[in-house]
């Protein structure tokens, strides 16, 4: 071999070991982060820890606890909300008996319905319950939510139900007038289509895909908690019981990937149903929070649904808004996070 051959030979392996150097850069740039293994859980969490409340860290510090009150214990039915038909009976039923009575369903076409006894104990109204004893019971059925206003077919598949509860029980029911309660149903359904809010801002990535790992873990670094549905978590409540104030939420398919660490996700969704969440959570503040620390720390912009940048300014207005949201609400008596306010916006 010729020193021209040699030289040839050099130089062919030289640009080989550049080209497969360029080609595992390109490989190690598109490869989605995966979590740091020494920062703790980067997948759902069962045991013992599912469900832990931690408060969100932004900018190195935790956040102060919210002195956010307990849900008001209130009946399933109400009058704000709901077609109330009171059923009076003689003497009294047993829970037992009631419970047998229930109808099959408690729907009528899109609307709950519900039925309640008065407990002749306490003198509470409450859904029966096997060994108490009712005097009294009512029917509901709800005026309106997302699906729109009660109509007269679901008002008459109501009567229908609530009759035979009542003939089951040898209770005696009265009706309101249909036509009141529908043009009822649709007040409240335009009061409720003008003042209703689903917030959601997405986080691209902008470089680097992430893992379903990566993406879990530096959500719960904020507090987010695995959720019941693969691909979403969620930051819960100040107090148990209550919805979530947050859902963070990206493809089900990365998340139910064989291998998850190989799972590449372009961008997940932060959203927030405002009538869901108590005012005093400040979940906007929250959202907005969560949608910048994540962004800072995962390399990503916030956008809206047309991809979008979200400036400082929209985000104010926004804010502003919802101000105004809550007031209105609240002056309505169907203040955000109120069992009224859940039960008319779902």
């Amino acid at each position: 071999m010729n020193s021209l051959q040699v030289w040839l030979a050099i130089a062919g392996g030289v640009v080989l070991a550049v080209v497969v150097a360029h080609g595992a850069w390109v490989a190690r740039r598109k490869a989605p982060r995966q979590a740091d293994p020494a920062d703790g859980p980067t997948s759902p969490d069962h045991g013992e820890g599912a469900g832990r409340r931690t408060e969100p860290t932004l900018d190195g510090a935790a956040m102060a606890p919210l002195a956010v009150p307990a849900p008001e214990r209130r009946p399933t039915l109400d009058a704000l909300i709901d077609c109330l038909a009171s059923i009076a009976v003689d003497g009294v039923v047993s829970g037992d008996a009631a419970l047998a009575a229930m109808p099959a369903t408690r729907r009528a076409g899109s609307k709950p319905t519900g039925i309640e006894g008065l407990n002749e104990v306490t003198g509470h109204w409450e859904f029966p319950v096997a060994g108490q004893r009712y005097r009294a019971f009512q029917a509901g059925v709800q005026l309106a939510n997302r699906s729109g206003p009660l109509n007269e077919i679901e008002f008459s598949e109501f009567v229908v139900k609530a009759q035979a509860f009542a003939d089951a029980v040898g209770g005696m029911p009265d009706f309101p007038n249909m036509l009141t309660e529908v043009a009822r149903g649709r007040e409240l359904d335009q009061f409720s289509g003008t003042h209703d809010a689903q917030l959601g801002f997405t986080l691209r990535a902008r470089q680097t895909a992430w893992s379903a790992g990566y993406v879990h873990q530096q959500a719960a670094r904020l507090g987010f908690v695995a959720g019941a549905i693969p691909g979403r978590l969620v930051l819960p409540g100040s107090v148990p019981g209550v919805p979530a104030i947050l859902e963070l939420g990206f493809d089900t398919r990365a998340a139910l990937s064989d291998d998850p660490a190989l799972s590449s996700i372009q961008q997940v969704t932060l959203s927030l149903d405002v009538p869901h969440v108590a005012r005093i959570e400040r979940p906007f503040v929250r959202l907005r929070e969560a949608a910048q620390a994540l962004a800072s720390a995962m390399d990503g912009v916030v956008t809206d649904d047309n991809g979008q940048p979200l400036s400082t300014d929209t985000l104010d207005r926004i804010g502003a808004d919802l101000e105004q949201l809550y007031d209105a609400l609240e002056e309505r008596d169907l203040a955000a996070g109120s069992p009224q306010a859940r039960r008319l916006f779902s």
